[in-house]
């Protein structure tokens, strides 16, 4: 980089942005050091120190990422300045780290017009806590069939990362990067989030229109349209399942040659990767809420709980009663 970029890019006026850090147990270690790396590198690309930050959690001792990596923190939760930015980082179990004290915490903060962030699955305690009512968010899509159930009022989206208002949320991963670099270029410009991009190796920085999953063809290693549309359709009609020989029809095939189709490329029936479909969701729903194993069964498209039990012991070699109390087990430790 030149000399006169070097110049161009450090010639932002005003004091530092300060990023307050809110570590919860369990935290994960990729989102977190996500957001925090390209902080860095525009400090060291501007030639000055245009971000600080601080990491805080409750209790203001140490927090562990999901990793078993233990962080020093600076502070407990105290109350932040007006022109911060907090961004909570979530990982695994949020329910548990989703203390009643950090949900007032995060009230009160947000009753100052704080900006605030979630990272992973920290939109979850913005979502317990109230501050994404009628906003548009996202979370890691392992935990969307949960948030979705818990959180009516909010307009969860499969984007990478989202921003609505002074609300911001991230899918976790790698999508903390994209949401920075969009900060740092509202903050200092294109140049800036492009040279921390390339400081990052990273080629291409998505925006909020970018979902966080691959595609469809992509995720089965299959480039078969007819296959691909089938399968979207099942993913978006897991309550209300839809028989073989009307997802054939709407694709303009026979049911039998939908069935060769399956059998070719995924070898398996289309009835049955419909049930595997439903099943993992109601897994997901097993161990993330604390939704009944009725109202799980019925959010998967079974009308009976003893039907739904069978199937879940098939594929899981487990009842659903037992996954369940395992998760409490696990989530007591």
């Amino acid at each position: 980089m030149s000399s006169d970029q070097t110049q161009n890019i450090a010639s932002s006026d005003g004091k530092p942005r300060r990023m307050v850090f809110v570590l919860l147990e369990n935290f994960t270690l990729l989102s977190f050091a996500g957001a925090l790396e390209p902080l860095r590198i525009a400090n060291r690309m501007a030639g000055k120190t245009v971000y600080e930050w601080t990491l805080i959690g409750e209790g203001g001792t140490t927090v562990a990422s999901s990793s078993g990596t233990e962080f020093n923190v600076n502070a407990d939760l105290d109350e932040v300045g007006r022109d911060d930015t907090v961004l909570i980082c979530g990982g695994l179990d949020v329910q548990r780290a989703t203390t009643k004290r950090l949900l007032a915490w995060l009230r009160r903060e947000a009753r100052r017009g704080i900006v605030i962030a979630g990272l992973c699955t920290a939109a979850h305690s913005m979502a317990r806590a109230g501050l994404l009512d009628g906003k548009r968010a996202t979370i890691h899509w392992e935990n969307q069939d949960s948030f979705a159930e818990e959180f009516d009022d909010v307009n969860l989206t499969k984007s990478v990362f989202v921003m609505d208002g002074n609300r911001y949320t991230t899918a976790g991963g790698t999508s903390s990067i994209d949401l920075m670099l969009k900060l740092i270029a509202n903050d200092h410009g294109e140049e800036m989030a492009n040279v921390v991009a390339d400081q990052l190796i990273y080629s291409s920085i998505r925006t909020d229109q970018d979902t966080q999953r691959l595609s469809v063809p992509s995720r089965i290693g299959v480039r078969h349209p007819k296959l691909s549309a089938v399968i979207q359709m099942m993913e978006q009609n897991i309550e209300e399942p839809i028989s073989p020989s009307v997802l054939a029809k709407d694709v303009g095939m026979s049911t039998r040659q939908l069935e060769r189709l399956f059998r070719r490329y995924l070898n398996r029936s289309p009835k049955r990767y419909y049930m595997e479909l439903r099943l993992q969701k109601a897994r997901n729903l097993l161990m993330q809420t604390d939704m009944s194993v009725i109202n799980v069964a019925l959010a998967c498209g079974f009308a009976s709980p003893s039907h739904f039990s069978k199937c879940y012991r098939s594929h899981y070699d487990t009842t659903p009663y037992r996954e369940r109390g395992s998760q409490a087990v696990r989530l007591s430790i």
